[in-house]
């Protein structure tokens, strides 16, 4: 009993006490023991054994235990669409690709938004080159998510890849309709560039920049046009969209960018007349960089005048920072009046002066009222002995005050002093209107005949007198009106009063007098847009031979100008003449009118210096005329050279690849 005691006592073991409860300074935690394992590979599993199909039967059933492997895993969760791309790819990769079809329209069913779908379902057949069907997948793509650009652009690219231009264009059509982002429209002007197709890229900026009105967007327009040598195009972009943006929301990046275009056409009065016109109206806050353009301008290719204009629109901006700060600051306001005194236009001159004593001191004291006094008898002095001022506002308005208290004779009789002391063309007008509003239309002539003896050269003038007598019914008074206005030797707007004086027999439905108008008036000018303007008038005539008279015209119009130096006009001329034929010419008349449009070359020429030296070379685009280029042999035996060898170039292309047209084919 005490030796089995003993041995009890023996196997019971000794627990060992803890004499340091202290936390150890190195701790281990769950996440470093999961890494060390893995580390150290301790539960690293053996790759399943390697697999060999040796029969059909064995493939067959592989297949079928995949399959099962997929249908469970979309059936668990159908809303994941990587496990249906997998599907699709692995039928894809054993060249089932009926299955595979279905297994994405399938997936379409589930989840039509999702790109990613759409996308490898395109893929897989341009992969197989299944050609209409991607198309076919392409358009309900881009059917039923047209805000995609994705599909979009891979749509117009496999098109473009197929050769399929037509195609590719119609697609790119059918994209704008829904006014993309800014780069679709880019890519579309883009893909017409690498076919040549710039009058199709026009047409595209034209509905571009009405789409996304952005100034940027008009730059990138006018300087497309200047890439290709349409200056006077570039030009009108710039002009149009300066009118587009108004004086509202003016840009000085717009102007910038005007007046480096005429810089570069040499056009060097433009550029100046391009910067003051912004500078003007601009505030001076959004005007930085347009200022610091400008006085680099001046400074490259101005003289001094220009340059102390520069110091001058400094020192104004900085009397207007001055003025706002403290509007009764009239010391300021002085300094800033003999400044603009001294340089501005009188209109601008009286503009700050009445916004000087528009400022009227606060307080009743006599200091600040004499400095503010002085402001008034300043202004007096200036329309006194610089403006030379004449009153006439003060005669009409004496004459209104008249008509008011309904004393018509003293009326008159002030404004008819007022003509006969001072003779003005606002003194004219306003009593022309009085009279017209009183129906005295005797009185009316009397003073438009005395109006024009003042003044013949103003073509208002006689447009306005030639329309009174038309809205009275006395056409030929009109009609005599008119013929002594052209014959006046100066004139100060002629085009204006010959296109009224054919507006008016157009009015009239006089067509023999409009044609001999047209005439007479080709006698005195050959522009271009005087023949356009007569073919036009002959085609909307609507009557018999119409068409044939209106392609008389071109003929005769491209027969005259074949002399004339401006080439751009007589280009204009005949792309207005292919325009006529593509609407209502035939095949033959079309190609007769191709075969006159010009050809476009660069040259070079030297550029001389102010001082005659020579100042380099530069690059330029001429057009050569078939007429031309016929009565030069020099030319002709150029253009053969040219197709020689683009017929070599094509042959020695087709040698280096010959399995190339094959493979194309097959597709």
């Amino acid at each position: 009993m005490a030796a089995s005691t003993a041995a009890g006592k023996q196997r019971i073991p000794k627990v060992a006490k803890v004499k340091n409860k202290a936390p150890a300074e190195v701790q281990i935690t769950a996440e470093q023991l999961l890494r060390e394992a893995k580390e150290r590979e301790l539960e690293l599993l053996p790759p399943p054994p390697q697999q060999k199909i040796t029969d059909e039967e064995e493939l067959n059933d592989y297949k079928l235990r995949k399959r099962k492997t997929f249908e469970d895993n979309i059936r668990k969760n159908r809303t994941v669409i990587s496990n249906w791309i997998k599907y699709a790819q692995w039928e894809e990769s054993l060249k089932e690709i009926q299955r595979a079809r279905s297994i994405y329209e399938r997936a379409l069913d589930v989840d039509y938004r999702n790109i990613t779908l759409w996308l490898k379902y395109a893929e897989m057949e341009m992969k197989n080159r299944q050609v209409n069907h991607a198309r076919n997948i392409w358009d309900r793509a881009i059917t039923t998510l047209p805000r995609v650009n994705q599909f979009w652009y891979k749509y117009t690219y496999m098109e473009e890849m197929l050769g399929n231009i037509a195609g590719a264009r119609q697609v790119f059509e059918r994209w704008m309709e829904w006014q993309p982002e800014e780069q679709a429209w880019h890519s579309y002007i883009n893909f017409e560039l690498r076919y040549k197709e710039v009058d199709r890229a026009r047409t595209i900026y034209e509905r571009f920049v009405l789409v996304h009105p952005d100034v940027k967007n008009w730059i990138k327009y006018a300087r497309f046009e200047e890439k290709h040598g349409y200056f006077a195009h570039a030009r009108k972009v710039y002009e149009r969209a300066v009118e587009f943006f108004g004086d509202e929301h003016m840009d000085e990046h717009l102007y910038v960018a005007f007046a480096k275009f005429e810089e570069n056409q040499k056009e060097f009065e433009r550029v100046r007349v391009i910067y003051k016109y912004a500078l003007d109206r601009i505030s001076k806050q959004e005007a930085q960089e347009l200022f610091k353009n400008y006085t680099i301008f001046e400074k490259k290719f101005g003289d001094r005048r220009g340059i102390e204009d520069i110091i001058v629109s400094k020192r104004r901006f900085q009397y207007e920072e001055e003025v706002k700060a403290n509007p009764h600051n009239y010391d300021a306001w002085f300094d800033y009046l003999r400044l603009v005194e001294s340089d501005a236009e009188a209109e601008t001159v009286r503009e700050v002066y009445e916004r000087a004593i528009a400022n009227v001191p606060p307080i009743q004291e006599k200091r600040h009222w004499k400095r503010y006094i002085y402001l008034w008898v300043n202004y007096a002095l200036y329309e006194e002995l610089e403006a030379k001022f004449t009153f006439a506002k003060m005669w009409l308005l004496y004459a209104q005050f008249e008509i008011r208290q309904k004393n018509l004779p003293f009326a008159r009789r002030a404004l008819g002093t007022s003509i006969g002391k001072c003779p003005k063309n606002k003194l004219f007008k306003g009593y022309i209107e009085l009279e017209l509003q009183l129906r005295e239309f005797d009185r009316c002539r009397k003073l438009y005949e005395k109006f024009l003896e003042f003044g013949p050269e103003n073509c208002t003038s006689w447009i306005k007198f030639a329309e009174l007598e038309t809205i009275l019914g006395d056409i030929e008074r009109a009609r005599a009106i008119y013929e002594l206005a052209i014959s006046q030797p100066r004139l100060d707007m002629p085009e204006v009063l010959w296109k009224s004086y054919i507006d008016f027999e157009i009015e009239q439905e006089e067509t023999e007098r409009t044609r001999n108008l047209y005439r007479r008036l080709l006698q005195r000018t050959q522009h271009v847009k005087v023949w356009i303007s007569f073919a036009q008038f002959e085609l909307s005539s609507g009557k018999e031979g119409s068409l044939a008279k209106c392609r008389q015209i071109y003929e005769e119009a491209n027969k005259t100008m074949r002399n004339c130096e401006e080439k751009e006009e007589r280009l204009m001329l005949l792309e207005s003449w292919r325009s006529f034929e593509d609407e209502f010419g035939t095949v033959s008349d079309k190609e007769r009118v191709d075969k006159l449009m010009p050809e476009k070359v660069k040259k070079r020429r030297k550029v001389q210096a102010d001082d005659g030296s020579d100042a380099g070379w530069e690059e330029y685009y001429d057009y050569i005329f078939p007429e031309d280029a016929a009565n030069q042999p020099n030319l002709k035996l150029l253009a053969m050279a040219k197709l020689w060898k683009k017929q070599q170039q094509e042959k020695e292309a087709a040698e280096q690849d010959p399995d190339k047209d094959i493979d194309e084919s097959e597709s």
